[in-house]
């Protein structure tokens, strides 16, 4: 099994280094899988960046680059939900001061509103402590992004964005400390045409403020997300609206929609843009994927993309002598007590156990209330077409296999139950048993393969060698229903059933 994974890891290697890659160039997206909302900064000559974690746990990753192209996850942001919260953890926004790093977060509290917190550490890559709710502003206070002015510090956020009312880009100065607000609250710009006002991002450049933002519909299969740009000589406005907007927009063949960034520096100066993108066919299913583009100031004192305003893929590296790497799959063995920094689980719907070393995982978890379809354990999708596998090795009346989850109520189950092998599907809270087979050992090695995002088909085997196509269903089913409003579907491990019959597995695999 190892040989044929080091076989297939090699030529998925070669296969990505030849993917539509030239010469000095790299490819977008930068962070591949679903990321939405990205931020980053510059600590010396390393840059940090995190994104939404929307209904997964943990809370907001953390990836790490020396080059802006080549990125790694190092953990997350939270590994515990900070007290104050439900759920819904969007938009962070990373901030260096006072040798600090702040991350400044939107999560909504007990009552269901959604509003702005901060936490701390002394390492982006060490985990964060939580101080409460720094912003809490009518029925929803969202997206913030700390800018410096005059050696104070201001952060600004989305308001009114659910009132009968247009949204409005408010702001405020921050305590010296960065964990309250102090003085009056202001606003920036108001949307009075009523195409929506978001992910907004500023800097001062020369006699100008320059504020990023985005307009239309951030999320979903009709996303038209765009950037547009706006300036002022003081950052209290009032603000122009360049008449060349959208600066940046997707509508291409492999760009659909872009947005909700935020910018980033060189150590000699140089200005890039690091947003999210929907790609277009069966890459929309990898979700809101971070990329990144240079930006300049245009001789008419606007913002401009070298490469144009339609987002591109392709693009210049930012420093010569080095190049993209690939991106490869992803293999857990179970060895380390401790599980990999990729996977995530469902949260709002159970309460997970996960128990990992010595080449066993076990999992289980406790279903909250109004969950009736278990416990996942997932991976973002970063390709429209991948396969994932796991061997099963023990044997209990819960459900236990592979799962394509988008949540509680539309998710695929593939795997052993008793003495028969199941294959489950749950579509807005519909359950159907489309397979329910004689289990062919209870030592089941499990296969799913994707193709253009959605489209799957369901292998066994008892050696982890041959493969043996799942009976009496049709050759692909495809779950292209799965995408939740702001987010996709993820492969992964499934236990449905009582905690104590949990499922065990002896890997994962993700190519």
């Amino acid at each position: 099994m190892k040989k044929t994974f080091i076989a297939i890891a090699c030529a998925a290697l070669c296969a990505a280094n030849m993917y539509g890659q030239t010469k000095g160039h790299f490819n977008n997206p930068v962070i591949p899988g679903d990321v939405a909302d990205p931020s980053i900064i510059r600590i010396g000559n390393t840059w940090y960046a995190t994104g939404t974690s929307s209904e997964w746990a943990p809370y907001y990753p953390v990836f790490t680059s020396t080059d802006l192209v080549n990125w790694k996850q190092t953990g997350h942001i939270f590994d515990k939900q900070p007290e104050w919260t439900v759920s819904s953890f969007w938009a962070p926004e990373l901030y260096y001061m006072n040798n600090k790093v702040y991350a400044y977060y939107t999560a909504r509290n007990k009552k269901g509103v959604s509003y702005i917190g901060v936490a701390t550490a002394d390492n982006p890559t060490k985990e964060f402590t939580d101080h409460g709710p720094v912003v809490e502003y009518g029925t929803e206070a969202i997206d913030a992004f700390i800018l410096e002015d005059n050696g104070k510090q201001y952060i600004s956020w989305k308001a009114y964005g659910l009132d009968n009312r247009p949204i409005e880009l408010l702001c405020s100065q921050l305590s010296d400390d960065g964990l309250s607000l102090v003085g009056e609250t202001f606003t920036l710009m108001r949307d009075n045409d009523r195409i929506g006002m978001e992910g907004q991002c500023h800097f001062k450049k020369g006699d100008y403020y320059y504020m990023l933002y985005s307009t239309h519909s951030c999320c979903g299969p009709k996303s038209d997300y765009q950037v547009r740009v706006a300036r002022s000589k003081t950052l209290k406005g009032p603000y122009e609206i360049y008449d060349g907007n959208p600066v940046l927009h997707g509508g291409s063949d492999k760009v659909q929609s872009c947005g909700h960034g935020t910018v980033t520096t060189t150590p000699d100066g140089r200005m890039f843009y690091f947003f999210h993108a929907y790609l277009t066919g069966g890459r929309f299913f990898a979700g809101r994927q971070p990329m990144l583009q240079e930006m300049v100031i245009g001789d008419d004192g606007w913002i401009h993309f070298p490469t144009g305003d339609t987002a591109q893929l392709e693009q210049p590296l930012p420093f010569k002598g080095k190049e993209q790497k690939a991106t490869l799959g992803f293999f857990d063995n179970f060895k380390n007590n401790k599980l990999k920094a990729g996977w995530t689980w469902n949260y709002p719907y159970t309460t997970v156990n996960i128990h990992a070393g010595k080449g066993k995982l076990s999992l289980s978890g406790t279903m909250k209330e109004g969950n009736h379809n278990g416990s996942a354990l997932c991976l973002r999708p970063v390709k429209p077409d991948y396969a994932f596998a796991t061997q099963v090795i023990n044997h209990n009346s819960s459900l236990k296999g592979l799962t394509l989850y988008g949540d509680d109520k539309t998710l695929v189950a593939f795997g052993a139950q008793g003495d028969k092998l199941i294959l489950k599907e749950v579509i807005d809270g519909k359950e159907q048993i489309v397979c329910n087979e004689p289990l062919p050992a209870t030592s089941l090695y499990l296969k799913i393969e994707v193709n253009n995002g959605t489209q799957c088909t369901f292998f066994w085997s008892k050696d982890g060698k041959t493969w043996q196509a799942l009976n009496n269903i049709a050759p692909k089913r495809d779950y292209s229903k799965q995408v939740r409003w702001d987010r996709v579907a993820r492969p992964g491990l499934i236990h449905c059933g009582s905690p104590t019959e949990p499922a065990e597995y002896s890997y994962f695999r993700l190519l």
